[in-house]
């Protein structure tokens, strides 16, 4: 059996070792980190494109167009959380409205359906909240939300349900080729595979390099992101862009898969692919931003804030290229990168055949994965606090008071193939420190129930994956969370 090694377990690499686990491979996804989607994948927006800001004839477009028409399909399979809500680019002006129309003939082009510039009273029947000062708006009813560490983590789910194999802690730090066969060097020890595919995402192009290619370089590019309380009083139905700049897509507003309201982000080109840490003036600048398009609630009913560091390629496009037989780059995957992510997987397993040849079917392959949210309590606070006080033996017990997440719920994704050793991990899975107190009741709840499952100490349980800022930050201009 031929083997691959899978470089990065990002939203691209996961969905790769999902599609290539339908076939005869023996299939091992390579992490840096403690868990999968710890990368630009677990840090953006969540946004399905429709395909209409990309330039035509461009692999993002192509990618992002295919990808999107897969997600229906894959929601229905691994129930990660998906749903098109539609998106709105918001004109005020005529200058506006030659843009929109330069964005209309552009998505027609790219063979994006449904497209349409509508007015004003349109857009309000819509969207009661946009501005009213709204002139005209590019409408893309294609387009939709998605949670992006869900999606990462069923693919990866999935694939390992399908025999992969996922090894954390595996920084790679060499690259070799011996005749046919690619030896990676890692921190978790040295690994053998016929066919290496490089998904490491910012880093991918030092990855490139260490086997010998330096064809593109990765540029940085940060931006950062407010969210809004479940119940911050303001229900908005599609996602809402202002007309692109030079540097991305503008600031959005945008409903997350989970109901929450979302603002951001911010173009920054950096130098450090590790300054993940938000500015507080950027912060209030997205803030005053955003307004423009949408009512925003209080500064008050924000609950977190955080940055994503895109992976910008130097040659202006996704690099998805085989530079050496057996040898598969996956770089500078920035957006539309999730919304592409299931169509990169496709292009790859071509060049996968391209140098195996036709792939065997996997004869008992499984295509679907049950969701780990399988439902979304909403009860009543006696009801809620009478099952907090549960003891700890039992499934039904509330663990997250905010998100209302039962323990039974916890547990299972804990169970499911991936040694999920961070409360941040679970919070990714189960919601459990995604509300209003971001974990402040239940972290402690959660950490005892991983140690408990994997017979561990709760010293050696990690918590939150980086600092944010205080929620009341932009209220009494406070420093960062010590």
């Amino acid at each position: 059996m031929n083997s691959v090694c899978i470089i990065g377990a990002g939203v691209v690499g996961c969905a790769i070792a999902r599609e290539l686990s339908k076939y005869e491979l023996d299939i091992t996804i390579l992490e840096k980190e403690h868990d999968v989607s710890m990368g630009s994948s677990k840090a953006n927006s969540g946004i399905i494109h429709a395909g209409y800001g990309t330039s035509p004839g461009s692999l993002k477009t192509l990618l992002c167009v295919k990808g999107n028409a897969l997600y229906d399909n894959l929601e229905k399979e691994l129930n990660f959380g998906f749903r098109r809500c539609g998106s709105l680019v918001l004109g005020f002006t005529e200058e506006d409205r030659t843009e929109l129309e330069k964005l209309l003939a552009s998505g027609r082009e790219n063979n994006v359906k449904g497209l349409e510039i509508i007015g004003h009273d349109a857009i309000l029947g819509l969207d009661p909240g946009i501005n009213p000062d709204v002139l005209c708006a590019l409408y893309a009813p294609s387009a939709g939300v998605a949670s992006p560490y869900e999606l990462a983590i069923a693919f990866a789910e999935n694939s390992l349900a399908n025999g992969a194999a996922f090894v954390p802690g595996a920084e790679v730090k060499r690259i070799i080729r011996d005749g046919k066969t690619w030896h990676v060097e890692t921190a978790a020890g040295s690994f053998e595979a016929d066919i290496i595919i490089n998904s490491a995402g910012l880093f991918s192009d030092i990855v490139s390099a260490m086997a010998g290619f330096s064809d593109f370089a990765v540029k940085p590019r940060k931006g950062q992101y407010l969210i809004f309380d479940r119940w911050s009083g303001l229900d908005i139905n599609h996602v809402l862009f202002q007309v692109p700049g030079k540097l991305g897509k503008g600031i959005l507003v945008t409903p997350t898969f989970h109901n929450n309201l979302m603002i951001g982000p911010d173009a920054l080109n950096i130098d450090s692919r590790y300054d993940y840490l938000p500015d507080r003036e950027a912060l209030l600048k997205i803030l005053e931003v955003s307004k423009v398009s949408y009512m925003i609630p209080e500064p008050q009913k924000i609950i977190r804030t955080f940055s994503g560091i895109r992976a910008v390629s130097s040659t202006g496009d996704f690099v998805v290229s085989s530079p050496a037989p057996g040898f598969i780059n996956t770089g500078g995957i920035d957006s539309p990168g999730l919304t592409s992510s299931p169509a990169i997987a496709l292009l790859v397993k071509g060049f996968v055949e391209k140098y195996l040849g036709k792939l065997e079917d996997k004869k008992d392959f499984n295509p679907r994965r049950t969701p780990v949210i399988k439902e979304r309590l909403n009860l009543p606070p006696d009801e809620v606090e009478r099952l907090i006080k549960l003891p700890d033996t039992s499934d039904d017990r509330i663990v997250c008071r905010c998100e209302q997440v039962r323990q039974s719920v916890i547990l299972d994704s804990l169970r499911r193939g991936i040694t999920v050793t961070s409360t941040d991990g679970v919070k990714r899975r189960t919601r459990a420190g995604m509300g209003r107190c971001q974990g402040a009741f239940c972290r402690k709840r959660v950490r005892a129930l991983i140690a408990r499952e994997y017979g561990i100490n709760e010293e050696s349980v990690s918590g939150p994956d980086r600092e944010s800022y205080d929620i009341m930050f932009l209220k009494r201009g406070s420093g960062v969370k010590g």
